[in-house]
């Protein structure tokens, strides 16, 4: 994956910008370039250097957004060529492959997760043997051609789809969101398997890239706690929780979402599973409503578990006081539907909220509803979705059994 011709881009960074590289951050920002040799485009691979003009690293161009340089390499100088994409893919693929925890009961989970697998701005993704490559970054377009035969022969996919981010979709012409790359079309949804679970993923149009695989170690330790309680799986889009829950012995789940078709999705779902006896014997009920709104409701149904999963609520820096405060009435609304001695899952994917500010609204809600709680285990990122830096930490989980009033 070449460089543009012609001179190397060449960027003289600030003071500030070399000690956040030198840590290990993987971003320079726009206003952190003190100068530039000549305009860069898309093509470029951008050599930095330090205010004495030694080599601090090399990195992706994008001259259309703020992230001005995502990092490949920092420290001594590298050739950057053929056998070195090779290299740190097969690097990416070997984290997952020792990690010991993917099989022929799991074909879904992450193989390539950005920046923490040294791919800044790019995931890749295994549904089965129908592989998802998602760009954040403009300068992975012009790379294309190299890295699509390089996925191809190391993991062998039956069909290779792209998915683009909203920038990049916005930026470029040559290619387009939900494109087949590689391989067989993908006509309609792909089947694949999480512990066992069959669950659909829209590859080509669903959300991120089809499925929300991160939270594959939550919904297994909800399946653990299930056994003959009534659950709430609000915010379920798919009814990822709610299987698990049903396989784990639930009488009865209940997927709460606004959006009528990540409710028919769940219905599916639940389809695709029911030679499983335990599947097959939990009452299975949908409702679609806005989940603040229905929680608050007087007099509603109380609940053994409760998962709290919403979609992000802070996309900026902006909506981070309003998303702690949605959070905290999350969990001040959830506790007053959970029967005493319950348990609660709160989580959260905004990686604008801290774990701390985070796990602390979770409690100030649950206190503000007048139970008393025990915090019995929280969560972080599962091993296929790595984070190496503060803004890839964007997944947290809090377990909390609830007892009576206060």
């Amino acid at each position: 994956m070449s460089s543009s011709t012609g001179s190397r881009l060449r960027l003289h960074v600030t003071p500030a910008a070399e000690r956040a590289v030198r840590r290990g951050h993987p971003w320079v920002y726009a206003d952190r370039i003190a100068s530039q040799n000549r305009p860069g485009t898309v093509e470029d691979l951008a050599v930095l250097y330090d205010g004495e003009d030694r080599f601090l690293a090399l990195g992706l161009f994008d001259p259309f957004s703020p992230i001005r340089v995502r990092v490949l390499h920092a420290g001594s100088p590298v050739k950057v060529d053929a056998a070195w994409w090779r290299d740190r893919l097969d690097a990416a693929l070997q984290r997952r492959r020792g990690a010991g925890v993917f099989d022929d009961r799991t074909t879904g989970h992450r193989w390539i997760h950005g920046e923490s697998d040294g791919w800044p701005g790019l995931v890749l993704d295994r549904y089965g043997d129908v592989l998802v490559l998602k760009l954040y970054s403009v300068a992975w377009v012009s790379r294309l051609p190299e890295l699509v035969p390089l996925l191809v022969e190391l993991l062998q996919p039956r069909s290779l789809v792209l998915r683009l981010s909203r920038n990049v979709a916005a930026a470029v012409t040559s290619v387009r969101d939900g494109q087949l790359l590689a391989g067989e079309p993908v006509n309609g949804v792909v089947v694949f398997l999480e512990n066992g679970i069959r669950f659909e993923a829209d590859v080509v149009r669903g959300q991120k890239t089809g499925f929300f695989l991160d939270q594959r170690e939550n919904r297994a330790r909800i399946g653990a706690l299930a056994a003959g309680a009534e659950v709430l799986n609000a915010f379920s889009f798919s009814g990822g929780f709610s299987l698990y829950a049903a396989r784990g012995g639930a009488r009865s789940v209940l997927d709460l979402d606004i959006s009528p078709h990540a409710l028919a999705s769940a219905k599916r779902n639940f389809a695709l599973n029911m030679d499983d006896a335990a599947v097959a014997a939990a009452r299975h009920e949908v409702v679609q409503a806005d989940t603040f709104e229905w929680l608050a409701e007087r007099g509603g149904r109380t609940f053994d578990l409760i998962v709290l999963d919403p979609p992000s609520l802070a996309k900026r820096e902006t909506e981070r006081e309003g998303a702690l405060a949605a959070y905290e009435r999350l969990a001040f609304l959830g506790a007053q539907r959970l029967r005493p001695g319950g348990r609660l899952l709160a989580a959260s994917c905004s990686a604008h909220v801290t774990v701390d500010e985070f796990f602390a609204a979770v409690q100030e809600g649950v206190r503000r509803s007048g139970r008393r709680a025990v915090v019995e285990q929280t969560t972080r990122h599962p091993v296929d979705h790595p984070a190496t830096f503060a803004e890839a930490w964007y997944l947290k989980g809090a377990y909390l059994r609830l007892d009576g009033a206060s």
